[in-house]
């Protein structure tokens, strides 16, 4: 588990460091993790500023090691611009059409899958509702409901243990939705097996199992994974999975190339889930990519269009006209076009606000706790798998009961439930209970949306809401593909509805009470509240109904649940980000750190590497280190190394800095034997291409299969032509503020610290930057920045 930097971390500042008596010396705690004391600190003036504290964060807050960094940043060495020269205005324009076709192919393809997710889910689940709705009308009359509902609780478990089987067994990373591993990589974390074609066809499999096995999920979060790995796919024009190379779109083969696809593939996903493509772009602009520009937006609305458009044609010609394009994505909110709001109910919508930002931060709260058990405790794959299978035969069974125990019976109307069940109703009746839970999640928040005619009494929707948030709280979060989205409509818009049929017995006569619109709002309220999005998930609401009119108390409503949420914890995404320990860089930098400078931020000491080289010492030093950069300088003799003199007495240095060169690079180099003391040695660079180094992408081959003779050690390597000379690097007196817009603006992986005199000090990784959290206290008025432990 290699981490990024190429040093360890050693205190700069001293050994032990006391604030109102608090020790922050070099501690082990009960878990037998190190505790390191927090840099930064200054015992003179008894802390940075009155109003900010430092203090070691809990060990359920730790940095994962397992998480190394993309490499978003351009090498520029002398291969790179040979590389760069030898391009001709057709080679150009031949790229920027790859670029518009690979984006097309994305939108296209991520369209099909998702229509392939669309029938497999109606299909199967038209097959099993029939089969227990025909069961169940036996068993009223002959009371044998126990057989129906053991019917039904198999026929979930067996499709869930599929399901999770393969999620658990085959692809570990497809479990969930997928957004915050997607969120990762676009913020520049290799997230592993993210983007393999194995992990897609789990995810597939895997969503049409849960949503088919009755669990609390939705099919249209995962469809932002789908449409990433699409993307990856595509855009490398081969698989590691099945190990084919199609040899096509070689010069894509980069993080850098890779990062803005994946992109467009996240954005198309969104297209095809809510048909709404200006949501798709914003989706990936709000919750995922870190880097963008002006060209990449309009390839990535292409993508986004051609993926709501594939999937509306399918489901046109499904219902016998392929020209008749209304059906643009997989959850059809209903037409609203006609639905207007008075400005009186402003208010309201406001206050349902304040409730979707509370009822996500419970969810948030509870969902947390869960994970953290989780974590701790269910760690064999067969227990994972078994929880899974647990929760799908409870969710049947608390659906099945609360159907059985509270009867709500409903005229038959000329267009009812999906699967209307009887029960003990009477004739020309059916159970409006049932409705709820006989059909998929996505059904059933549409009932509610355009149920016009007051199916469900208020304490029908009351029990739904509580039960039903009971399972989604414990359902996401299992290993199995899922998403929120939907749960979240759904249970926002039986909440919703709730809201507004109390307002309708308090003032019976406000003919501008419409329950259907506050089951809309109540939605996205709640969804708000869970994911905390504001400007995508308005326009995606926007699109998805029809009506520009309810631009306003959507976005309201999607504000306020946010604020109110943020009070509390953050959003659902990056809760289980910060969970799994990946180490994210947020928007803004730590509130309060501008007295953080490089020399506390950085790793130190550093491992260095010549201009030239010896071959064995670049060998030991890649087997002893896991690390993936590291400066080239000279001046520096590693058997003879010395502090520096006056200012610098507090830190050693490396040497006079000359550039960085990469893991990979040296591998390569290793691999074709490029040493100086070779009769072929100008033969064979003049014909080294940038291609060469990207053959193997992503997947490097270790150090230790490459095979270097005794003999051979004793050479020598020039690094110079395949440094990158014009690498980023911050002065030792740099803010942690600076050096994290510079690592989040370019995307580096890493940037070395120098002091005046051009000399190493040491290295600034992600990790360095990400350890650094502060959370804002507003009822203490304080800000207290913790210090995360970062795990080997």
């Amino acid at each position: 588990m290699a981490d990024d930097a190429n040093s360890e971390r050693t205190p700069l500042i001293g050994d032990v460091r006391r604030r109102n008596n608090v020790d922050f010396s070099n501690s082990i705690n009960d878990d037998g993790i190190q505790s390191v004391p927090p840099h930064g600190y200054d015992a003179e003036n008894n802390g940075l500023q009155s109003n900010v504290e430092f203090d070691i964060d809990d060990t359920s807050h730790v940095l994962s090691g397992m998480y190394e960094s993309l490499d978003y940043d351009v090498c520029e060495n002398q291969i790179h611009l040979k590389d760069k020269q030898l391009h001709s205005t057709r080679w150009v324009l031949k790229r920027e059409l790859a670029r518009w076709f690979i984006m097309g192919m994305i939108g296209i393809i991520t369209g099909l899958i998702a229509s392939l997710i669309d029938v497999s889910v109606e299909k199967i689940s038209e097959l099993k509702f029939s089969f227990i709705k025909k069961y169940v009308d036996q068993c009223t009359e002959k009371y044998c409901l126990i057989e129906p509902m053991l019917s039904w609780v198999a026929i979930n478990a067996v499709i869930v243990f599929v399901g999770s089987t393969l999620c658990t067994f085959i692809a570990p990373v497809a479990a969930g939705s997928g957004i915050p591993q997607i969120k990762c990589f676009l913020n520049g974390v290799k997230v592993p097996q993210v983007v393999r074609l194995k992990t897609l066809i789990v995810k597939v499999i895997g969503v049409i199992a849960s949503v088919v096995g009755g669990l609390a999920v939705g099919k249209e979060g995962p469809m932002i994974h789908s449409g990433a790995v699409v993307a990856a796919g595509i855009s490398q024009g081969r698989s590691s999975t099945f190990r084919f190379d199609l040899k096509l779109f070689e010069y894509f083969r980069s993080d850098t190339e890779k990062r803005d696809f994946v992109s467009g593939g996240a954005a198309a996903g969104v297209s095809a889930a809510f048909g709404s493509p200006v949501g798709g772009v914003l989706f990936s602009l709000e919750e995922g990519a870190s880097f963008w520009n002006q060209a990449l937006t309009w390839r990535i609305f292409f993508a986004s269009m051609l993926s709501t458009v594939t999937l509306n044609i399918i489901a046109s010609c499904r219902n016998g006209n392929c020209f008749n394009l209304s059906l643009p994505g997989l959850f059809n909110f209903g037409n609203f076009g006609t639905v207007s709001y008075d400005p009186r109910e402003l208010f309201f919508f406001a206050i349902m606000g304040c409730i979707g930002g509370l009822l996500g931060a419970l969810f948030i709260f509870i969902n947390t706790k869960l994970t953290v058990f989780r974590i701790r405790y269910i760690h064999n794959r067969f227990a994972k798998v078994a929880e899974a299978v647990l929760v799908a035969i409870l969710s049947g069974t608390i659906s099945f009961l609360t159907i059985l125990l509270y009867n709500d019976c409903q005229p038959m109307r000329a267009e009812p439930a999906t699967y209307p069940v009887q029960f003990f109703c009477p004739d020309g009746q059916y159970s409006s209970t049932a409705g709820l839970f006989f059909q998929t999640p996505e059904s059933s928040a549409i009932h509610l949306f355009h149920d016009a005619e007051g199916t469900y009494r208020l304490e029908t929707l009351g029990l739904f809401t509580v039960v039903f948030f009971v399972l989604a709280v414990w359902t996401y979060g299992l290993s199995i593909p899922s998403g929120l989205f939907i749960p979240s409509l759904l249970l926002g818009a039986a909440w919703g509805r709730l809201f507004g049929r109390s307002l309708q017995l308090i003032f019976p006569h406000a003919v501008w009470l419409d329950s259907g619109k506050y089951a809309l709002i109540g939605a996205a309220a709640q969804l708000g509240g869970c994911v905390r999005m504001t400007i995508s998930l308005t326009v995606i609401i926007i699109e998805a109904t029809g009506n520009i009119t309810f631009g306003l108390p959507v976005m309201i409503v999607l504000m306020i649940a946010k604020w109110i949420g943020d009070l509390f914890n953050e959003g659902i995404y990056d809760t289980h980000i910060h969970l799994q320990g990946v180490p994210i860089l947020g928007w803004e930098p730590p509130l309060m750190s501008s007295n953080i400078s490089a020399r506390e931020v950085m790793s130190h000491p550093v491992t260095v590497m010549r201009s030239r080289e010896k071959v064995g010492r670049i060998v030991d030093l890649l087997k002893a280190e896991p690390h993936n950069g590291f400066p080239v300088v000279q001046d520096f003799d590693p058997d003879n190394q010395s502090m520096g003199s006056g200012i610098e007495d507090v830190v050693q240095t490396f040497g006079t800095f000359r550039g960085t060169i990469l893991r990979s690079q040296l591998i390569v180099l290793l691999k074709l034997k490029v040493f100086l003391e070779n009769a072929d040695i100008k033969e064979k660079m003049s014909q080294l291409k940038a291609s060469d180094f990207r053959d193997a992408y992503p997947r490097f081959p270790p150090i230790q299969q490459i095979h270097i003779s005794p003999h051979e050690r004793d050479f020598t390597m020039d690094l110079e032509p395949f440094m990158n000379p014009a690498c980023y690097t911050i002065q030792d007196c740099a803010t942690l503020p600076r050096i994290f817009r510079l690592f989040r603006a370019l995307g580096l992986r890493h940037v070395v610290v120098i002091n005046y005199k051009n000399e190493v000090l040491g290295m600034v990784t992600r990790k360095d930057l990400a350890r650094y959290r502060a959370d804002v206290s507003l009822a203490r008025g304080k800000i207290k920045i913790h210090e995360l432990h970062v795990s080997k």
